[in-house]
């Protein structure tokens, strides 16, 4: 593990359920929609996961904001109800100050200190500058939805984060992917040619805002934070062991 992590040099991240617990922000933002109709988080997650991935389909121009809006208005009609305008531009507006997983900015600061960071998130400029407030860490490229003008998984994005990959200097053995989603990133990134790590924040259980991957999806590394793929990458990368905790924070996925 070790010396298959300290080939890379260039790391690209997803954010939202990545960097950012965009279940906890969703789940905040939402949480006098989910009283009304009586939804449990779960619930309310697995709702948003299914009316969200068909609006981008549907959409694939619209500013993340305003997308989210057309989300909750779907998820409103879904449950026989109204929309509340007015909650859903505050529910498009929410995205800045969805809160980081507290392992996030600490992991990054560490990360950024051996490795150029990329972001390919599927927001627009404006909502991931207010987020990486929050991470505090400089981004070397911030690639978003809104500059592709394509939602991942769209091959797309990869395509773009290949071309960034290849304009900063590094070759693509050199780059790894890191995001929690397999359906928005994992798969794609692999379908790509990218080496991949899994961060499963859910800790293997599926569902929640993201939809589920039908077929098996095999990431090249799989951790159960941000923090435990710090420690492995940053051992690997000292000459380390680059497996401590592995056995239930991080390790070579053998499975999925």
């Amino acid at each position: 593990m070790a010396a298959a992590l300290a080939r890379f040099r260039i790391l690209s991240f997803d954010c939202y359920g990545t960097l950012i617990d965009w279940e906890e922000g969703i789940a905040r933002a939402l949480a006098g929609f989910a009283a009304r109709h009586g939804l449990d988080r779960e619930a309310l997650l697995a709702l948003f996961a299914r009316h969200e991935t068909r609006q981008q389909q549907e959409t694939p121009h619209l500013r993340y904001p305003d997308l989210l809006a057309r989300v909750l208005a779907r998820m409103t009609a879904d449950l026989g109800s109204r929309v509340d305008a007015a909650e859903a531009r505050a529910f498009g507006a929410s995205v800045g100050e969805w809160p980081p997983f507290p392992d996030s900015p600490p992991a990054l600061r560490r990360l950024a200190r051996h490795a150029t960071l990329v972001i390919l998130s599927n927001v627009d400029r404006a909502s991931f500058a207010a987020s990486a407030r929050r991470l505090g860490v400089r981004f070397h490229r911030v690639l978003t939805a809104e500059e592709i003008g394509a939602w991942k998984p769209d091959p797309r994005n990869f395509a773009a984060l290949a071309e960034t990959v290849r304009a900063l200097g590094f070759a693509p053995e050199e780059h790894l992917h890191v995001a929690q989603s397999l359906y928005h990133d994992i798969r794609p990134a692999a379908r790509a040619g990218m080496a991949t790590a899994w961060i499963d924040r859910r800790g293997g259980r599926g569902g929640g805002a993201t939809p589920e991957v039908a077929e098996a999806v095999r990431p090249d590394f799989r951790f159960e934070s941000l923090a435990a793929f710090a420690d492995a990458y940053l051992a690997a990368r000292a000459g380390g062991t680059g497996d401590r905790g592995a056995t239930a924070s991080g390790r070579p996925s053998t499975s999925r």
